[in-house]
């Protein structure tokens, strides 16, 4: 699979919660559980089911950032992963910063160096990746 998406994560489909149009996909990938929020009309087409492996996809521009060594409480977006600054690079506007998690899986988002500024983003600094269920696309192999 060749994808322009900066972060393609291999995991394990664990949970398929069915709705009338869209659906509520789990995703284990390195001990985290992501939430993907997708078609019935794809579940089908792709014939999904529970154990099979699967991506977890996210286009950078889709990735939030909160600073601190806890996920936020309150907050509608369903994925949350903490991790390490590994690294930053600061463009014109904007600058892409990638989170290295515990289990080794990075990261990578894309804000304005603003916002990098603001929340005190450096290599080594502690943030939490955020992501909308709605933001996590699921791949598969051929």
């Amino acid at each position: 699979m060749r994808i322009s998406a900066r972060n393609v994560m291999k995991g394990t489909i664990t949970n398929i919660e069915d709705g009338a149009v869209n659906c509520i996909v789990s995703i284990e990938v390195g001990g985290a559980t992501l939430i993907s929020s997708i078609t019935m009309e794809a579940i089908r087409d792709h014939k999904l089911e529970v154990g099979m492996p699967a991506y977890a996809i996210v286009k950078a521009s889709h990735v939030m950032f909160a600073s601190g060594t806890e996920p936020l409480a309150n907050l509608s977006a369903r994925n949350q992963l903490v991790g390490q600054v590994s690294t930053i690079r600061a463009g014109a506007v904007n600058g892409r910063v990638s989170l290295e998690l515990e289990d080794g899986n990075i990261i990578t988002g894309s804000i304005t160096n603003a916002a990098i500024k603001d929340l005190g983003l450096e290599g080594g600094s502690p943030a939490v990746a955020i992501m909308k269920s709605s933001d996590i696309m699921i791949g598969i192999d051929d």
